[in-house]
């Protein structure tokens, strides 16, 4: 009988889990606390690293007919327009995905669930809620709210921040708390029709209130700071929300808003990724400031080399102490990538005054008008450097990034 594991979460991370670990030989039971595969409006940004490892489960060219192919990002001035752009065709050389692929996250869930209940040894239950995990040494085992237990040679928790799983292993998840919060709306408004130069990802700098507008294939997304002295209701009423929109182009009629939400923003990681035979992986692992678009995709790069390790743990192909270290090196990149960059985004847009916002955005232009400034920044950016550390071992472990 092959190995098995009980994967927790049937989001992006989860999916690709228990895809990495079904393609490795392992017999997989993805649960999903939902009834049905949630469909928000969250996270919508593939980078080109995340394509590149993407492409080994073959589903890369179904997601981008589903997205929108977005070669440049910005930086805008809300008042002069823009200031710097980043063209990331020009890492076509290290890249076979040159660009940033605008497609809802849920987009990536239905194909790869529609891939999953294809195959035999995986079996995939909504409606499920899991409550805690346990380690048992060799085994695993994950308990259900409905009383039921689930032993597996493994258990994966990819069930997002407030993890149950991270929660019943009393595991720490240390880290700040931003002082504001995030109010995105998402309107079917054609802004690129009103504003010169628009890309399809653009970080706008402003003295009184700084945003990220977005395109996805059907909506623009616009992310602002929601400060102190408003409530949530205040932020997500009308009043507000027309304001905000007409902030970035001025109208005589409402917009349409075809989604709002507003939430507090996170810089947390957990004390371990690893309990024995339980991994933490994703949001369950460690949670960021969404700026610059790195939390689902460092999820997703967990997936795939904790993914791949702990099914070549289970074969019996590599030791139990490599997935260790693999567990160790993607909480390292949490802290020193993902956090660390994320967390420069968010202070250089919202930095305390005109000034330093100014030397910001200063800085960005010299990065742009320098090809080799600028290379630098998209490599980081892109999160391509972010994976060419784990290049080496994804390939032991048969995994091999596409890339020229």
């Amino acid at each position: 009988m092959p190995p098995q594991v009980v994967v927790v979460g049937a989001g992006p991370v989860g999916c690709v889990a228990g895809a990495m670990l079904a393609a490795g030989g392992i017999e997989v039971t993805l649960l999903e606390a939902a009834p049905e595969l949630p469909r928000q409006l969250r996270a919508s940004t593939f980078h080109p690293a995340t394509l590149d490892l993407l492409d080994h489960l073959g589903v890369v060219d179904e997601m981008i007919r589903r997205g929108l192919v977005a070669p440049r990002f910005a930086y805008r001035d809300r008042n002069h327009g823009v200031v710097a752009e980043f063209d990331l065709g020009t890492l076509a050389d290290i890249t076979n995905y040159p660009f940033r692929l605008q497609c809802e996250q849920y987009k990536l869930c239905e194909i790869m669930l529609e891939r999953l209940g294809r195959m035999d040894n995986v079996t995939v239950r909504f409606g499920t809620e899991v409550t805690g995990a346990t380690d048992r040494g060799d085994t695993a085992s994950a308990l259900l709210a409905s009383g039921e237990t689930l032993v597996a040679d493994a258990v994966v928790a990819a069930d997002g921040a407030g993890s149950a799983v991270r929660k019943s292993l009393g595991l720490g998840f240390d880290g700040m708390t931003y002082q504001d919060r995030y109010l995105v709306l998402s309107t079917p408004f054609e802004m690129a029709d009103h504003l010169d130069g628009l890309a399809y990802v653009n970080y706008i700098s402003d003295p009184e209130e700084w945003l990220v507008l977005l395109r996805t294939v059907d909506l623009w997304r616009a992310l602002f700071p929601v400060g102190d002295d408003e409530t949530d209701a205040e932020a997500l009423g009308d009043r507000s929300v027309q304001g905000r929109l007409n902030g970035i182009v001025a109208r005589n009629e409402p917009y349409e808003v075809i989604h709002r939400t507003i939430y507090r923003v996170h810089q947390r990681v957990a004390d371990r990724f690893l309990v024995g035979r339980v991994v933490l992986m994703g949001d369950a692992a460690h949670i960021n400031n969404p700026l610059g678009g790195m939390g689902m995709n460092g999820g997703i790069h967990d997936a795939v080399l904790l993914g791949a390790s702990l099914a070549a743990v289970l074969r019996g192909d590599i030791d139990a102490d490599r997935l260790d270290r693999h567990a160790e090196f993607r909480r390292t990149m949490a802290i020193d990538y993902v956090r660390r960059h994320t967390h420069q985004n968010a202070r250089s847009l919202a930095a305390p005054d005109g000034a330093a916002r100014q030397r910001a955005l200063d800085q960005m232009a010299a990065r742009a008008a320098d090809p080799e400034e600028a290379r630098a920044y998209m490599l980081q950016a892109s999160m391509i450097d972010a994976v060419t550390p784990m290049r080496e071992e994804l390939e032991e472990l048969g995994v091999n990034p596409r890339g020229p």
